[in-house]
């Protein structure tokens, strides 16, 4: 399917179409801010629950659909087939490896907000369960897709020690207004797992954590400084309410 070209969440219609960062049906006249893009994989074991949450549904115009046999290939199809200003629904946070690399390629200098209990920059040497979910972050910041002075890792409180030692070591925190310094456009990565457990169901819940509440707070700071290019919510469990997703992305401003 063309990134201009999505489906409609009202009439179902393949007739909604991009124009600058929106889409407009021509079926019904519906607008939206944002393109879907559905990523319904989980690159570790035991993570069925996630690719099937990623199915969530949404009211905005489905763009790309992306199920792939490898990471890189997810990765490649999800850059090339990016809408203009995505809404990335996916199932393990691998799926903001695409985005971001995508993102970075048509803005230029990417901040990454990383909104997680945990800190996503294990390796394949370091990770103790050797899951792909746990390395997206390092994957982005080794691949030279973002600077780790422009990544913010917002919420984290479950990181290993080679995880700590990595964030440590090349100034890593949780402070977005240094990560926001300089860049054209940020990118916003919200593992559903930052949040207090119970809140939203979830993949991996992590005592403590912000309310939903403070999330948005975040949420609307970051719009409120930058052009949000992107959002990508995972980490989901079924049953997640799509009420509460879309609040996120609304407080995205998409």
């Amino acid at each position: 399917m063309s990134a201009l070209r999505a489906r409609c969440p009202h009439c179902r219609t393949l007739t909604a179409v991009a124009f600058d960062d929106e889409y407009e049906c021509h079926s019904c006249g519906a607008l939206f801010a944002a393109g879907l893009v559905r990523v319904p994989r989980a690159w570790g074991s035991g993570g069925e629950s996630m690719a099937e949450a990623a199915g969530t549904p949404l009211p905005y115009p489905e763009a790309l659909v992306v199920e792939e046999e490898t990471l890189e290939e997810q990765s490649a199809a999800i850059a090339e087939g990016l809408p203009r200003r995505p809404f990335v629904l996916g199932g393990c946070c691998c799926a903001h490896v695409g985005a971001t690399r995508g993102l970075a390629a048509r803005h230029g200098r990417l901040a990454v907000v990383w909104l997680d209990a945990h800190g996503d920059l294990n390796t394949p040497e370091t990770s103790p369960s050797g899951n792909e979910w746990g390395m997206p972050l390092r994957m982005a910041i080794d691949d030279g897709i973002v600077r780790p002075d422009d990544v913010a890792l917002v919420g984290a409180r479950d990181l290993d020690e080679p995880e700590a030692e990595f964030a440590a070591a090349h100034g890593i925190d949780d402070d977005v207004e240094r990560a926001l310094g300089g860049v054209a456009a940020v990118y916003v990565a919200l593992d559903v797992d930052v949040l207090q457990p119970g809140l939203v169901p979830c993949f991996f819940p992590v005592p403590g954590g912000p309310s939903v509440a403070d999330v948005e707070s975040v949420l609307r700071s970051i719009a409120g400084r930058l052009p949000v290019a992107g959002l990508g919510i995972t980490g989901l469990a079924p049953a997640a309410d799509p009420e509460m997703l879309v609040r996120f992305a609304v407080a995205a401003g998409l």
